[in-house]
């Protein structure tokens, strides 16, 4: 069955956040955790460390919000305007903020720089997490992708791994929107992997931290293992540790891959009404953006 452009960049940003929503109950926990309390966690109940309320999703998809809105309100890039966007975010005391997010947004707000210096602490997973309506942007624009790609992330993370692996996913969410699939993707990972062995993710190592390499290492091993949208996102997030934001990156790239209409309904009407009308409104707006015509 053919997947419409649409409904396969609608399930890429859709996917954030559901992964993000079911990801945060067991965010922390170890597998053998989640096991005992939930079996397989599979729905949308909230709680977690965050004692949310379900549906209620964190810092992944607030700040992909922050920045498809400042792309939208600009006409396009305006590596300002994101970082306003981050401020604006951050001063809203959101539920969760990564202390990297956090450090790089007060470096901004101090001193107006766009980028810290190369740092081994910037090596987590924040800027590849909120990457997708960057992708949906710059759907026909190679070379802007890259180039924005790494000003949004310089934002807050500047570190080498962090840079290709948002590179990488980034460039993976694309080409399946615009229609390719598993194959294209495994050639996409094994260039990373020629590049980056490090990156090594068969068999999977088991660590699904907020360290950019674990987080990368458990997207792919499920996005390539699973067989639809849901079996890739449960499998991903009932690895706990970083769960909420491994649960949105494979979100995003099985959103890309099986489309919207792929997601479960159940999970969607579980998610916060706000956040599905405003994803859809960025959908919208992302696609009329030069670099996506």
């Amino acid at each position: 069955m053919k997947i419409e452009r649409y409904d396969r960049a609608l399930g890429a940003y859709l996917g954030v956040a559901v992964g993000d929503a079911l990801g945060a109950t067991v965010e922390f926990m170890l597998p053998r955790e989640i096991r005992h309390l939930y079996g397989v966690h599979c729905e949308i109940v909230g709680g977690g460390w965050l004692k949310l309320k379900p549906g209620r999703v964190t810092d992944d998809t607030e700040m992909s919000l922050a920045l498809g809105g400042a792309l939208i309100a600009a006409g396009g890039w305006d590596a300002y305007a994101v970082a306003d966007a981050f401020v604006a975010w951050l001063k809203s005391k959101p539920v969760d903020v990564g202390n990297t997010c956090r450090r790089g947004i007060q470096r901004y707000m101090m001193v107006r720089s766009l980028s810290g210096p190369v740092s081994e602490s910037d090596g987590g997973n924040g800027a590849l997490m909120r990457i997708s309506p960057l992708v949906l942007a710059t759907l026909n624009d190679d070379m802007a992708f890259r180039r924005q790609a790494l000003e949004q992330a310089h934002i807050t993370h500047n570190h080498p791994l962090s840079d290709i692996a948002t590179l990488v996913l980034g460039e993976m969410a694309r080409m399946l929107i615009n229609g390719g699939g598993i194959k294209e993707c495994r050639v996409l990972a094994n260039a990373l992997l020629t590049e980056y062995p490090r990156f090594r993710f068969d068999p999977y190592p088991g660590r699904a931290s907020g360290y950019i390499v674990d987080t990368v290492q458990t997207v792919l091993h499920h996005f390539f293992h699973g067989d639809s949208f849901e079996s890739c996102v449960v499998a991903t997030v009932n690895c706990g540790e970083d769960a909420d934001t491994t649960g949105a990156i494979v979100g995003m790239l099985a959103g890309a891959l099986y489309g919207a209409s792929a997601i479960p309904v159940r999970w969607l009407d579980k998610l916060d009404p706000g956040v599905v009308t405003e994803i859809r409104q960025q959908v919208d707006g992302l696609l009329e953006l030069p670099g996506s015509q």
